[in-house]
């Protein structure tokens, strides 16, 4: 039997890179799907590629930023598929990534913390609701985090805030729900092959293919294993932190970053 027959599956950022895999990784492993983004377009892709394999999947347009569009998100899920069993809070925005501290503008960091701190809390907010309401209740919380909060990035402290701040919220929620069968744990994400590092790894080389390559390749020697991350590599992951095999793993931030970081954990 597949481990997540009969699940119900939400992902936040699904139309794209790791998100997308997540979603194609519940699906296989028998979860009804709902994926959630604002571009609608390639939402609704990843939508039938995953009812054309013989799965059950379900596009729902909503801005992360906005507490409405979260809260129809979380009702929308229960409306199709009667509860909510495993959530992965994955949508991010890179904005404000290159620039120092002092040189963002408000209306930057308002917009960036909107996404990637309160969109998480607001996430978790509305899934916990019905986590707890439900019958049996309990259920998996997954929140994307990165190294860049692990100790902050040069010319990435907004970004690396954010992140840091998901990782604070992952672990008081970890302590607050596990009594009511809840558990809550966060991917700290190093670097993937998705269209967020493309867009990283653009602007770092001003879009000269030659400079790309050369600072993709600086990169991957900085990494253990040599290379950058498959999306599918981190979809493993946070499915396995979803599974029965993880029952006692809750408050972790669980690193993939292919050792990058392991000079400073």
């Amino acid at each position: 039997m597949r481990k997540f027959q009969g699940k119900v599956a939400l992902i936040t950022g699904g139309n794209s890179g790791i998100g997308r895999a997540t979603a194609l990784a519940f699906a296989r492993e028998g979860a009804k799907v709902v994926l959630a983004a604002r571009q609608v377009e390639r939402g609704e892709e990843v939508a039938r590629e995953i009812t054309d394999a013989g799965g059950d999947a379900l596009f729902v347009r909503a801005d992360m930023a906005r507490a409405s569009e979260i809260e129809a998100l979380v009702k929308r899920t229960v409306d199709a598929y009667g509860r909510l069993d495993c959530a992965f809070n994955n949508a991010a925005s890179v904005e404000g990534n290159f620039s120092l501290t002092a040189d963002f503008s408000e209306e930057e960091f308002d917009r960036v913390i909107s996404v990637n701190l309160k969109g998480v809390w607001l996430c978790m907010k509305y899934e916990l609701q019905q986590l707890l309401r439900q019958q049996p209740s309990g259920g998996v919380i997954i929140n994307t985090s990165s190294v860049n909060g692990l100790g902050g990035a040069l010319r990435g402290a907004l970004y690396s805030a954010t992140k840091s701040g998901v990782l604070a919220l992952t672990k008081s929620a970890a302590q607050e729900y596990a009594p009511q069968g809840v558990r809550v744990n966060a991917l700290a994400a190093g670097g993937f092959q998705t269209p967020m590092l493309e867009t990283v790894l653009n602007k770092v080389s001003g879009g000269k293919r030659e400079m790309k390559d050369a600072v993709e390749a600086q990169w991957n020697r900085f990494i253990p294993l040599g290379r950058v991350g498959r999306p599918e590599e981190a979809a493993e992951v946070v499915v396995w932190l979803c599974s029965d095999a993880a029952s006692y793993v809750t408050g972790h931030s669980m690193i993939v970053d292919g050792g990058l970081t392991t000079p400073w954990r």
